[in-house]
């Protein structure tokens, strides 16, 4: 009979490609799992994985086994939420958040949750979309936190609120700050940006694409601290969310202006997946994230001009 700690170990092979790892992220012998694998396989009838010297590789059956194991350990690990989590925003909640968000989000929703649900242990992964999908997809995580759309068969997504995009510039530049300008006015060859893989990179190019063919400046942060700080001393301009205003903007060599109508904007929202017993939890979540977000601080409502 094919058991949960089968499937377990198959999926932690899958993902890391190394018996040796695999035993070491399940916490058992390498033979213990290497037995467990092969008792799957004579339980399933056919070889799930082409052992090779070194490294190990699934067949395409054993890949196709691996992700519908995903889905099962997903909904065991949610099955067991539902017995455990009768009070609401209550017990451990892992939550996955992008970097664009954690500093910005974080300090203001956390005390809101403390506050209100006390009985709630928050869990907080931060890392770049991909991995939080991927782990949110292998019960890994609770729920996420980001950009808009997610996509994922198995996941549901929740708005949250729309967060406008500004241009930094260095404080030199001669437009006006209460006047507005346009996504085409963007230098690209000026533009500085994420490294690869931040959502944040792919939405400031999509919005500032044109038919030039300028490229962006051959620069890549990995925070937005480093890019406003590079902004700050002159080697271009970059977009900054509305929500990273007040944290990043207390470089007197930085200015901000506002883009003309319609904006770029990213909406935020929260990811989980369509098997989850929790979903009133992510309401609840939510509900504090847009109350946070409706009344932005002091700072943020008069750095930025009309």
């Amino acid at each position: 009979m094919i058991t949960l700690r089968q499937l377990r170990y198959l999926s932690s092979l899958a993902r890391l490609k190394h018996f040796g790892r695999a035993a070491e992220d399940c916490a058992v012998s390498q033979p213990a799992l290497s037995m467990q694998i092969r008792e799957l396989e004579r339980e399933i009838g056919t070889e799930l994985v082409e052992r090779r010297p070194g490294e190990i590789a699934l067949t395409d059956t054993g890949q196709e086994v691996a992700e519908r194991a995903e889905r099962i350990l997903a909904a065991t690990r949610d099955l067991v939420d539902f017995a455990h989590h009768r009070d609401l925003l209550s017990g451990r909640l892992k939550l996955g958040i992008i970097p664009t968000l954690a500093p910005y989000v974080l300090p203001r929703v956390l005390p809101r949750l403390q506050k209100d649900y006390p009985q709630l242990r928050l869990e907080v992964r931060e890392t770049q979309t991909k991995q939080l999908l991927e782990e949110l997809t292998r019960g890994e995580l609770d729920c996420a936190m980001l950009a808009l759309p997610a996509e994922g068969a198995d996941v549901e997504t929740l708005p949250l609120f729309d967060d406008p995009f500004v241009l930094a510039v260095p404080a030199g530049d001669k437009r006006p700050v209460r006047g507005r300008v346009g996504v085409q006015d963007v230098d690209q060859s000026r533009l500085i940006l994420l490294e690869e893989g931040h959502c944040l990179r792919d939405q400031a190019l999509a919005f500032c694409a044109t038919n030039r063919g300028d490229k962006p400046a051959g620069l890549g942060a990995t925070s937005l601290a480093t890019v406003m700080q590079m902004v700050a001393n002159g080697y271009g301009v970059t977009l900054l969310p509305q929500v990273a205003v007040d944290a990043e903007l207390r470089d007197p060599r930085v200015k901000l202006l506002r883009f003309a109508e319609p904006e770029p904007v990213r909406t935020i929202g929260l990811a989980f997946r369509r098997t989850s017993p929790r979903r009133k939890d992510f309401e609840a979540l939510g509900k504090i994230v847009r109350i946070v977000a409706s009344s932005p601080a002091r700072s943020q409502r008069h750095k930025v001009q009309v």
